[in-house]
């Protein structure tokens, strides 16, 4: 019998974008159309855009040629930036959407948590959604049974069990529907990106409940942007970029290689005032970042234990806002939140600002170690979105002498803190005499 649990030869997808679905016309606006059709695409050569013009459909390739194996008992992570089709492939082995070319087959019973929650009805009670969903992903009633107050307790929904999700809030409703796909016992089970769902105690709970899976010797195909799950719960990484394979091999080096990609590709290369991703009302925008030291002369990296000022050059809507709050959180390059930095925490929210200026926040003996961070950066003008922009900066750390001993500090853990020792002689010590 074959140890191959997942195969996937040659998988293409293409998608078609781009166009809208025309709504149903009525005789005269199909005369208008056609008499405005030869002007319209005109002016479009004019402007440049002879695809447009020319009235073909725009495509995009989601994967492209991809093939891959997993064994039974393997759990394999796939990794990849938005976009580099990691979803698209767990939805063509889950046989939501098909491939263009390639195919995939698996071999023995799946489970799929691609989104949290799909196939809950929202009139029915949480103890009946745990029946449906089960029986969606393809179990017996008696298995559900059998599982059914281990799927209770995991959520923590005991007291509302018999009330309708719809009544739910959404953490609990995500809690329920990982409960009810991570306890059921498929062979294999393809997850996209949702150990993250509720707060900090289920996110650890989830982790938990996925290494254990995986010690169970069931395969799994594990989605994620969380570089620590992928090592700490595969073996193996595969490393997707724009639909087509980059690497493959053991999740340590792969995720190492992959974000060190990821620093060099970054979208921080791209200026702040040119960013197209970020998002909220535009009543402020970031346009700019600088490191400066604390007397104001800019400098290229931090060295650690210095005093550093991290400056946000920013433009307003209107002529002046008021009631700004600001801040921005620092990740390394596994994505973990480190600091955040917050105008609110410390009670200096900017209650008028002018429409153009810098926002500056300073770190007295900047605490982190030697290496590579990131920025995230926000701010809010009356409790409203402002501007949200991730991945602003990035940023360095070199060693330095933290602790004014002479002797650089380099890969001493994640921080660096002021600390000091001294021995006491204690009179219950059985070593007293050993001075």
């Amino acid at each position: 019998m074959s140890n191959i649990a997942i195969k996937v030869e040659n998988i293409s997808k293409q998608y078609r974008i781009g166009t809208l679905k025309a709504r149903y016309s009525t005789f005269r606006d199909t005369l208008s159309d056609a008499f405005k059709t030869p002007f319209r695409k005109a002016a479009e050569l004019l402007r440049g855009q002879a695809y447009a013009a020319s009235g073909l459909t725009k495509t995009k390739w989601a994967l492209k040629n991809l093939s891959l194996e997993v064994r039974h008992g393997e759990a394999v992570g796939i990794i990849g930036h938005n976009g580099a089709g990691k979803t698209t492939l767990l939805k063509i082995l889950s046989r939501i959407t098909e491939p263009t070319t390639g195919f995939g087959d698996i071999y023995g019973r799946v489970g799929s948590l691609l989104e949290v929650g799909t196939g809950f009805h929202p009139e029915l009670t949480g103890r009946d959604n745990i029946y449906l969903n089960g029986a969606i992903l393809g179990m017996k009633r008696l298995e559900i049974t059998r599982k059914f107050d281990e799927i209770v307790d995991f959520a923590g929904v005991e007291e509302f069990i018999d009330t309708p999700v719809k009544f739910y809030s959404s953490g609990m409703h995500m809690r329920l529907a990982f409960a009810v796909a991570a306890h059921l016992e498929t062979e294999i089970l393809l997850v996209d990106e949702v150990l993250a769902v509720g707060d900090v105690a289920f996110q650890k709970k989830c982790l938990n409940k996925m290494s254990s899976v995986t010690h169970q010797g069931r395969t799994v195909l594990l989605v994620s942007h969380n570089m620590e799950a992928i090592m700490g719960l595969c073996s193996r990484a595969i490393w997707l970029h724009q639909g087509e394979k980059e690497d493959e091999g053991p999740s340590q080096q792969i995720v190492k290689r992959y974000l060190s990609s990821y620093v060099e590709r970054g979208v921080w290369q791209v200026p702040i005032a040119e960013r197209t991703d970020r998002v909220g009302a535009g009543s402020i925008r970031f346009t700019g970042f600088r490191l400066q030291d604390k007397d104001g002369n800019p400098i290229d990296c931090i060295v650690a234990g210095e005093t550093v000022d991290f400056v946000f050059s920013y433009v307003c809507k209107d002529e002046t806002v008021g009631n700004v709050t600001v801040w921005f959180w620092i990740r390394d390059d596994l994505g973990r939140d480190l600091l955040c930095l917050w105008s609110r925490k410390t009670g200096q929210d900017f209650e008028k600002l002018p429409k153009k200026g810098e926002l500056i926040c300073r770190i007295p003996r900047f605490p982190l170690r030697p290496n590579k961070y990131i920025i995230d950066l926000k701010a809010d003008v009356n409790n409203v979105h402002g501007d949200r922009l991730p991945d602003a900066a990035l940023f360095e750390v070199v060693a330095g002498d933290f602790y004014g001993t002479g002797r650089s500090v380099s890969d001493l853990g994640i921080f660096l803190c002021d600390h000091s020792w001294r021995y006491s002689e204690n009179s219950s010590s059985p070593n007293k005499e050993n001075k």
